[in-house]
């Protein structure tokens, strides 16, 4: 099996889209995987993305494809238990990302995660 690489989008795909053609800005459909632990993928939901050159690296924005309020609810309930999944393309490249959903959770912002590989996670559901 081929381990998917990892990129950063500040300095791989966009330096890579550049050179494909002059742009500031990728538009994409992708997935946010959701990892309970190294070897559990728990959620898997496809997105639209906006990257863009920002004065920092990159500014991106996303979307939910589906319009089923399920889905909806459980990507809400993941990003309110641990907002930080795994960006991947189609071309299986990934990043890691925290994702800050607004309340009507259709569209949020990505930022880069650059906190600890390994993290606990703390949360109660009450019955």
């Amino acid at each position: 099996m081929i381990k998917p690489r990892e990129c950063h989008l500040n300095d791989d795909m966009l330096s890579c889209c550049e050179m494909m053609r002059p742009m500031d800005r990728v538009e994409s459909r992708c997935h946010l995987d959701w990892w309970a632990n190294s070897v559990t993928l728990l959620a898997s939901v496809e997105i639209a993305v906006v990257i863009a050159a920002a004065d920092t690296g990159w500014a991106a924005e996303g979307c939910l494809i589906s319009d089923d309020q399920e889905e909806r609810d459980g990507f809400a309930f993941l990003c309110d238990m641990d907002p930080v999944f795994i960006l991947r393309f189609d071309d299986e490249s990934t990043i890691t990302v925290t994702v800050h959903p607004p309340a009507d959770n259709r569209r949020f912002v990505l930022t880069e995660y650059t906190g600890p590989a390994h993290r606990p996670i703390n949360h109660r559901v009450t019955i």
